[in-house]
This record gives C-alpha cells, sequence and structure tokens, in this order.
C-alpha cells in the first residue's frame, strides 16, 4: 500500500485486506485508472456512482488494490451495528445520519477530515440510485460544498455490476444471492476517474455555484462509468429486477457519453 495508506489506523488496514480476500469467492475484481500521486497526499474527495448494497465492500477491495485507504462517509445505522460500529469509528470513518436533525453534522466533519489531509469517499447521489437505465441520478450539493469549504479535488470513481452479486432489496434473499454469485463469480469493475473535476471556472452565489458544481462532479462519474459500459448504454445486460421505480431524481445526460 502507498505511505498515505500506511498511516491509517491499523484496523482500516485489516478491514481493507479483508474486503480484498473476503470478495474472492463472490466476483473477480477489476479495477482500472489510478489516483495521481500528486493527489494521494491529500486533501482529496472521491466521488462514486451507487447501485448495490454491496458497493461498499468492493470499493474497499479495489481501495486496497490501489494502494489508498479513504475515509468513508457512511450511513449511521451501520455505526450503530456491535461490532461494524466499533470497527467503523475506529477506523476514522465519517457518520451520516441521513433523515435526521444530525445529517448536518457529517459535512463539517468531512471538511475537518480534509483539512487535515485525508481522503474522502463519498456517494453523492446519497442512497442507492433508482435511474431506470442504472446510470448516476442527480447529485445532492455536499460534495461541492465540501470540496469549496476544503479546498478539495474531487476526482470521480465508477464502479459495475455489482448488482449482479447483491441486488437492490438485499438483505432480502441474501443467502440466494450469495450462493448464485458463488457459482457464477461475476466480473465487477472499478475504476477511477481520470483526472480531477474542473471546478475552477464556476462562478455564481455560493448556492448556484454549489449546484454547478454538483452537475459537474456527477458528469464526471457518469462520464468514468460509460467506460465500464461499452454496449449497455441503454439497459445494462443484467437488469436488477427488485429495483424500485423512482424517475423523480433522473439527470440529463451528456451526449458525449450517451
Amino acid at each position: 500500500m502507498g505511505k498515505d495508506a500506511q498511516r491509517a489506523p491499523f484496523v482500516w488496514r485489516f478491514m481493507l485486506l479483508l474486503a480484498r480476500v473476503g470478495i474472492v469467492p463472490l466476483c473477480r475484481l477489476r479495477v482500472s485508472g489510478r489516483v495521481p500521486e500528486s493527489l494521494r497526499g491529500g486533501p482529496l474527495i472521491l466521488a462514486a456512482n451507487h447501485i448495490s448494497p454491496f458497493d461498499p465492500v468492493v470499493m474497499t477491495a479495489a481501495c486496497h488494490k490501489a494502494g489508498i485507504a479513504p475515509k468513508f462517509m457512511a450511513t449511521g445505522g451501520i455505526f450503530d451495528a456491535p461490532v461494524a460500529g466499533a470497527a467503523m469509528r475506529a477506523a476514522g470513518h465519517i457518520r451520516v445520519d441521513r433523515n435526521t436533525a444530525h445529517v448536518a453534522d457529517a459535512l463539517p466533519a468531512a471538511v475537518e477530515a480534509l483539512r487535515g489531509g485525508a481522503m474522502v469517499l463519498v456517494y453523492p447521489e446519497g442512497r442507492i440510485g433508482l435511474d431506470p437505465w442504472m446510470w448516476p441520478e442527480r447529485g445532492k450539493t455536499g460534495v461541492a460544498r465540501m470540496a469549496a469549504a476544503a479546498g478539495a479535488p474531487v476526482l470521480p470513481v465508477a464502479q459495475w455490476n455489482t448488482h449482479t452479486v447483491l441486488p437492490y432489496t438485499t438483505p432480502v434473499g441474501i443467502g440466494r444471492s450469495l450462493l448464485r454469485a458463488v457459482r457464477r463469480r461475476p466480473v465487477v469493475h472499478v475504476r477511477f476517474g481520470d483526472h480531477p473535476v474542473d471546478l475552477s471556472q464556476v462562478t455564481g452565489t455560493p448556492g448556484a455555484r454549489a449546484m454547478k458544481s454538483t452537475r459537474l462532479i456527477m458528469d464526471g462519474i457518469d462520464e468514468t462509468l460509460a467506460a465500464l459500459r461499452p454496449g449497455e448504454m441503454q439497459l445494462p445486460h443484467e437488469v436488477d429486477h427488485t429495483r424500485a421505480v423512482d424517475n423523480s431524481r433522473i439527470r440529463p445526460r451528456n451526449p458525449t457519453t450517451a
């Protein structure tokens, strides 16, 4: 692992290795792209798409393979679990209490970590996306506000095919899903973007800048994901039929990647 990853808490380095080994029976991980050396010392925001409950495990394994150890912004429920919660706190991850009065606490915590030179991974959609073609939805402005407050670049990250391991409705039917994954071992992809999103030309009021920056960040994720989906620009080859239907947050896609 890189020097920055070696400075991570021992429990997080162990979790990174455990994820890398633990996914082997379930899928074949392919990692492409790279985090530039100039950005590895932080601060850096990794902004990723979200398509399956399996995403955080695969992303953890991909980070181990890439030699990085970012702090994850993760849902508060994980922190409340007896064993996983203790591990998440010891690893230094950032709690996000969605749909509660404490959700705003996550932003200053992330900004403080970034100002301290950390690398932070976040899912800008704020949920598993429900775009019917499985492209990134409209993002929330939190990532853009973090980047502005901490002066941190944003590197897009894309993952694909994790839905063939664990579908949207997991943990319902998780045993059947895992047995199917062990039998098939699908190829799962994670790609780090070629360059940070250029936010230097964004102008306007703070609110307008956050909205414009968010669109650019989601376009960057979309572009990175397109490289993993040749021949799947509309419906995926394998459709997750357990996914809910919600068209309210569909975003217009850049015609150059459509």
